[in-house]
């Protein structure tokens, strides 16, 4: 089923009306002291009281009920995938999901290096050892040279992967056909860690559901929330099941409390999951609205010289969850760490892009794939070069014309 990225899908009949929601992004914010403008904050509405409220009122708070169930049936609806397990945040689906593909101690595992730390722990959780791959210049996602590579030398070493987790970046896909390619010839399974990219395409299907299984987050950052939470999703649902199994403790069917296997308790609350659901009604609405965000600050910076922002890949939509750009200071005289101090001084907050992995004291051991042969990175150049910009949802033009008017101060020779 392909994903339905405007207001027609069925998630958004309801009636509500949303007149709670935060301040319109073309309305500016009351007068008054200005509050600090936030890379990525939550947006929330009237549709998520009204869930949290039948929570309240029934009295069911615990990490089951009804809201859980619907959260899932409507979120895999939404992807188009025959399940989905809501748990305590994308790390934990992640966890499960190397779990279920039987990871171990001594296995390895491959990971994007340009990512968030949370997409590489869980390889350790279960006692295995990353394999780090680099970006491309075209995606900034997983670069199909680096795993070519990684793949023919772990096969010469006879120890190859046990599964891979492929993480798509700042609401955008990766080309996942060749890579799924790749993986498939040496019969490695695929997680996709869609955390950053709910709602975006991929050749036609929802970012997220082209592996094995594919992993979401709700965290309070991200382009629709449940303050902390996450998903598994996959067209397995003997393994969902499994996953549900151990995210509730392994609590064996008995009167009394049984445990035959290692559990966890990583399930979703009813309430978060009320959040959740009147999120998803809105999904399409924040992933426009994050989409015209990003093409403002296009429009305004991107003929500057040295700026260069994320550019979207052909086979699918991004939701420009956040907006990303590089700065060469080669050629526009300024650095990303000068912009950052810029806008912090000004009450914005900015970030570089991801510290890749293989530069992590935590994981700098671990083997790492560059892009090029000759072991030139694409993800420590992006790294040293990258930028987000506030991106949410809620921001008001006004905001982001302070936002650009700051940077193009900056960027003036």
């Amino acid at each position: 089923m392909a994903i339905q990225l405007d207001n027609q899908h069925p998630l958004h009949s309801s009636t509500v009306t949303r007149e709670l929601d935060q301040p319109n992004p073309t309305e500016p914010r009351p007068q008054g002291i200005r509050s600090r403008i936030l890379l990525s904050p939550p947006h929330i509405g009237a549709e998520e009281q009204i869930f949290v409220r039948e929570a309240f009122e029934t009295n069911w708070i615990a990490p089951l009920g009804p809201n859980v169930d619907a959260f899932e049936a409507e979120l895999a609806d939404y992807v188009g995938t025959q399940g989905a397990v809501a748990l305590s945040s994308g790390t934990a689906a992640i966890h499960q999901a190397l779990r279920l593909l039987g990871v171990g101690p001594g296995d390895r595992v491959l990971c994007s290096s340009l990512t968030f730390v949370a997409s590489v722990n869980p390889i350790v959780y279960q006692g295995a050892e990353p394999v780090l791959i680099d970006s491309d210049e075209a995606t900034w996602n997983m670069s199909s040279a680096a795993l070519e590579r990684a793949l023919a030398d772990m096969k010469r070493e006879g120890r190859l992967p046990k599964a891979a987790i492929i993480v798509n970046l700042y609401g955008q896909s990766a080309d996942m056909l060749p890579l799924l390619e790749l993986l498939d010839a040496y019969g490695v399974p695929v997680v996709e860690d869609a955390a950053e990219s709910l709602g975006a395409t991929c050749d036609g299907r929802a970012s997220g559901t082209l592996g094995r299984f594919g992993v979401y987050s709700f965290n309070g950052n991200k382009i629709i929330t449940t303050s902390g939470g996450g998903m598994l999703v996959s067209n397995d649902t003997e393994a969902l099941e499994k996953a549900r199994f151990w995210a509730t403790q392994a609590r064996d069917a008995a009167p009394h409390y049984e445990h035959s296997e290692l559990g966890y308790n990583y399930r979703l609350s009813n309430i978060l999951a009320g959040v959740g659901r009147g999120q998803l009604r809105v999904l399409d609405e924040r992933v426009n609205a994050r989409r015209a965000v990003f093409e403002r600050y296009e429009r305004a910076l991107g003929g500057i010289e040295g700026v260069a922002f994320m550019p979207e890949a052909p086979y699918g939509r991004s939701t420009r969850w956040l907006t990303a750009l590089t700065v060469d200071f080669a050629q526009a005289g300024v650095s990303t760490q000068d912009l950052i101090a810029r806008l912090s001084a000004e009450n914005i907050e900015s970030r570089p892009v991801w510290k890749p992995m293989h530069l992590q004291p935590l994981y700098r051991h671990c083997d790492y794939y560059p892009h090029d042969e000759e072991g030139a990175s694409v993800s420590e150049r992006l790294f040293a070069q990258g930028l987000c910009l506030p991106s949410g949802s809620s921001l008001t033009q006004q905001e982001q014309n302070l936002v650009i008017d700051i940077l193009k101060d900056a960027l003036k020779k």
